[in-house]
């Protein structure tokens, strides 16, 4: 959910469609600037004059196919969490090796995601997007033929860099092939397909575990996607449109790797450390970070200041809208990105759910959360920044709620037990993230709107592989002494003084947009 409505703000900054033999050199409508929908234009702005159509038509089959392919990789991210007991009761994969198949796809998503979108400019969307639909459907098929932990690992981590070549093509794709009000349809079920994989993902997770299909268990969950990534590629292959950037940005390589090593050198020892009781090579990694983390500023200021397109640009954290969104980002996907993670080993291995009963029980957060995310830009033109900081409040009572449930219901906690906090949940979350990634693009220049949306959604990814490292492995660390239940309570509690920290932040917010 908190990935795929990112790029619903934008991945590309100035689409354009190959030229049409009917009219050569004619641009799409989404390469001038103002377009309707245009990355980074004001929602208020209203429609813009239309200069020259699309040259490139997106149809209905097209729109229905790209949807599809967005919605494998959005569906992966949630549908493994239910599964994570049985794969730790089958594979012995213990706890550390638990958390690295939620965060190793997340960090290979965040790492690959911009590069993704770069090379779709260059050598053509509709060619990666099929290329990513192989790869995903292979990578899928690796980890559900896992035969051990550490591959199924590995494999995930594969899946993530899939999906960082899939994902970029769909929205820029919808960009560049449509306009007007199709534009903004295309866009508005893009934004929704979020909502409603998210909660597909945790109900099918669950369901496919339960009703272990010819014995595959938990191995179903990943290879469901074999057979929707061959449909889906062969939809795309007659349905989706070739469309390129006309002025692609070069592939920023040093950027790309260190940024790599950052991430590794700071989430590898975080989630692997405690399990292999803290070696030296962890310390020697958690070391190594703030050298990685100053040399990735270093190189991408220089990249900006010899006229270059760096993978985050330094002068986008200038602009204030983007610095204070992104500083909120950041600890709403990390308390999120925990949360998912503990709710679903806790409801499995403490309250004894069984995979499909602990899919139901974030059903409501998953709903409040879709339709929140719809009426949140629609609020937040009204009331501005304080949508976000009601948002805030509500989550936050939504986590006392279910943190008073668990501590006087346990161990007889039934599902419906747990649906009234979860929705109340699941609508602070969606008053949030959605406003947030407005916001951030709000002050955006069209020019660097691509970039700026590829930065907002590598933060989120982050944000949640370092939430599974951290929240993850906080919860972890104390079932054995204090047991599941008040391990649980610690993690709700910690989610809640970082909600009130975000709460705070909400106040640095642009008091309106633009």
């Amino acid at each position: 959910m908190t990935t795929t409505d990112a790029t619903t703000a934008t991945l590309d900054a100035a689409p354009a469609t190959l030229p049409d033999a009917a009219h050569p050199g004619v641009p799409a409508a989404s390469e001038a600037p103002g377009a309707p929908g245009a990355p980074g234009a004001p929602a208020s702005s209203g429609p813009a004059p239309q200069r020259h159509p699309a040259t490139t038509v997106l149809t209905p089959l097209g729109l229905l196919t790209v949807l599809l392919g967005a919605a494998l990789p959005m569906i992966d991210f949630f549908i493994v969490n239910v599964a994570l007991p049985t794969i730790d009761h089958d594979l012995h994969a213990g706890p550390a090796m638990l958390e690295m198949v939620v965060a190793g796809y997340g960090v290979a998503y965040a790492m690959l995601l911009v590069l993704g979108g770069r090379l779709g400019d260059m050598i053509g969307r509709r060619r990666l997007f099929l290329w990513g639909l192989v790869a995903f459907g292979l990578t899928s098929l690796a980890c559900g033929l896992a035969p051990d932990a550490g591959t199924l690992v590995a494999a995930r981590v594969a899946q993530g860099a899939a999906a960082a070549l899939l994902l970029p093509q769909v929205l820029a794709t919808i960009q560049a092939t449509t306009t007007g009000k199709r534009r903004a349809k295309a866009v508005s079920l893009y934004g929704g397909t979020a909502g409603v994989a998210s909660a597909v993902g945790q109900v099918l997770g669950g369901l496919l575990v339960s009703v272990d299909l010819a014995g595959t268990g938990w191995r179903a969950v990943f290879l469901v996607n074999v057979p929707i990534s061959a449909a889906a590629w062969l939809l795309a292959a007659r349905t989706v449109p070739e469309t390129r950037s006309p002025h692609p940005s070069r592939v920023d390589g040093p950027g790309t790797a260190l940024l790599a090593a950052t991430l590794i050198t700071l989430l590898l020892p975080l989630t692997e450390g405690r399990a292999a009781g803290w070696p030296l090579w962890s310390w020697i990694l958690l070391a190594v970070f703030p050298f990685a983390a100053a040399a990735f500023l270093l190189v991408e200021r220089r990249a900006e200041r010899a006229g270059r397109t760096p993978l985050v640009p330094p002068s986008l954290l200038r602009i204030p809208s983007v610095n204070s969104g992104l500083t909120m980002i950041i600890p709403f996907t990390l308390g999120f990105g925990g949360f998912m993670f503990v709710v679903a080993v806790a409801l499995q291995n403490g309250l004894h759910y069984g995979p499909f009963a602990a899919g139901l029980s974030l059903a409501p957060l998953c709903v409040t959360f879709f339709f929140a995310s719809l009426a949140g830009p629609r609020l937040v033109m009204r009331f501005g920044r304080r949508v976000v900081v009601a948002g805030s409040l509500i989550q936050g009572v939504g986590l006392i709620g279910l943190a008073l449930t668990v501590h006087s219901g346990w161990p007889a906690i039934s599902v419906a037990g747990l649906a009234s906090s979860m929705a109340v949940l699941g609508l602070g979350q969606g008053m949030v993230l959605p406003v947030l990634m407005r916001i951030v693009l709000s002050e955006l220049p069209v020019t660097q709107a691509g970039v700026g949306g590829g930065v907002m959604v590598t933060t989120q990814q982050s944000g949640l592989a370092l939430g599974v490292a951290t929240l993850g492995t906080l919860f972890l660390a104390l079932i054995p002494s204090v047991g599941i239940r008040d391990a649980m309570l610690a993690a709700l509690l910690t989610q809640l003084a970082i909600v009130a920290g975000t709460t705070t932040l909400a106040l640095r917010l642009p008091r309106t947009l633009r």
